[in-house]
């Protein structure tokens, strides 16, 4: 199994060769998974090599447009051609309530002859509270982030975490530091994508680099950041991290798997992937990691 970043910027990325912060995961059946669907999908999907065809599931963890603007694209596109299926869109239930009506409808509800719905274009998988889905036999849990607060009432938000082979993955998707909330998430991950905000205006609803670099070591050294900010970016790997995702870098979480220490990723081209792609190496030892993945 494969996560590759399409992006790994903020919401407003421009330019700095980078796209929204959304991923795709790939098993060796060719079957694809896209978490989350922002308004530069047609673009990021673009730049990775693949299209709208590609796309079969989506997992949509909130209602900001860097997660849900590009499903009018996928869902004209893959309606409008009859060699497409009907994507499954998976979502907690209370992100799909407002999903139609808040987000879709005003472009998507008129079709010609008709007016359509969420399911005229997606087969709607809707989660209950505390609940999961099911992907390709893997079990994909949903974790509440705690994003933004209105101070009425909390933005449904939804992080994943799942299981492949014996490793256990943990992404935050947008989210505040919040330790309180998800704590057991962060002990029990093998390895954590984590939302980071480097900008120095904090926005109050992203983690924000100065606070994540004074997590524990025990953290900090599973954890890779995201969702960042184009400019200058700190040295993630100097303060603990394993560094900041690019674009278009691929995580084969099969082969890390293939050992209990994980902690060691190396640069390496994939002939199907960006060549910034990343393959775990099993006979690296975890103290090695630093060293590993200097340029």
């Amino acid at each position: 199994m494969k996560l590759l970043f399409l992006g790994s910027g903020s919401a407003f990325t421009v330019g700095a060769d980078n796209f929204q912060s959304n991923m795709l995961l790939l098993d060796e059946k060719g079957n694809k998974l896209l978490l989350d669907c922002g308004s530069d999908i047609r673009f990021s999907l673009h730049a990775a090599g693949f299209s709208y065809r590609d796309i079969t599931d989506i997992y949509i963890s909130h209602l900001h447009a860097d997660h849900v603007g590009g499903l009018e694209y996928i869902g004209f596109t893959t309606f409008f051609n009859e060699r497409c299926t009907k994507p499954n869109l998976y979502a907690s239930k209370d992100v799909v309530t407002d999903l139609w009506d808040r987000c879709l409808s005003g472009g998507m509800r008129d079709i010609g002859d008709d007016i359509a719905d969420l399911t005229t274009y997606f087969d709607v998988k809707k989660i209950s509270k505390n609940g999961y889905f099911i992907w390709q036999q893997y079990k994909f849990e949903l974790v509440r982030a705690i994003h933004v607060h209105n101070s009425f009432y909390l933005m449904p938000s939804y992080g994943l975490f799942f299981e492949i082979e014996g490793l256990r993955v943990f992404v935050t998707t947008d989210t505040q530091l919040s330790l309180d909330e998800n704590g057991e998430c962060y002990e029990s991950a093998d390895l954590i994508f984590h939302d980071c905000e480097t900008s120095t205006h904090r926005t109050a609803v992203h983690a924000n680099y100065q606070d994540l670099r004074c997590l524990p070591a025990r953290y900090k050294s599973k954890m890779w950041l995201y969702g960042y900010q184009p400019g200058h970016l700190p040295n993630a790997r100097e303060d603990g991290f394993l560094g900041f995702v690019k674009r278009g870098q691929v995580f084969d979480l099969t082969l890390a798997s293939l050992t209990s220490n994980y902690g060691c990723w190396a640069r390496e081209g994939l002939k199907d992937m960006s060549p910034g792609g990343l393959r775990f190496c099993p006979e690296i030892r975890s103290n090695e990691l630093k060293k590993t993945l200097e340029p």
